[in-house]
């Protein structure tokens, strides 16, 4: 049985365009997609972790957590990490990556605002399980 011996935090980060086409921002270090997350600091609570890595990771300010705030593991990966990630609605918007002040440069390459399909299509299988829940749960209707 694997252990878990490091865990990060982050968000899906979902728009909702006119007519309810949803987009999903996915963001690439060197050839891996993924979504914003990040460990915590001492103290830090799972949300704030996430909340901290989306603003940190994309500059995006405003969000929320229209879905609640559920959230789904990944199995666990690259031994013994697991990620935590909740959902949140933003509005798709051009992003400028923020310089990391530890790097000297953005943490990711890259940004993609897509569909489904299309982000399935580029994120690793650790992510897929993510990526279906997070499509499962905007798509369900609020009881």
């Amino acid at each position: 049985m694997a252990t878990v011996k490091k865990r990060s935090y982050g968000i899906v980060p979902v728009a909702i365009e006119q007519g309810g086409s949803l987009l999903f921002l996915i963001l690439r270090a060197y050839k891996n997609w993924d979504f914003p997350k990040g460990g915590a600091d001492e103290g830090e609570t799972p949300i704030a972790v996430a909340t901290r890595e989306l603003k940190e990771e994309t500059g995006i300010q405003q969000f929320n957590f229209a879905w609640g705030e559920k959230s789904m593991d990944t199995d666990i990966y690259a031994g013994g990490k697991v990620a935590t990630y909740f959902l949140a609605r933003v509005e798709k918007q051009e992003l400028v990556l923020p310089v990391n002040a530890e790097l000297g440069r953005p943490e990711h390459d890259e940004f993609r605002w897509l569909p489904y399909q299309e982000a399935r299509a580029l994120l690793s299988p650790r992510l897929i399980p993510i990526l279906e829940w997070s499509l499962d749960v905007v798509n369900t209707p609020a009881q």
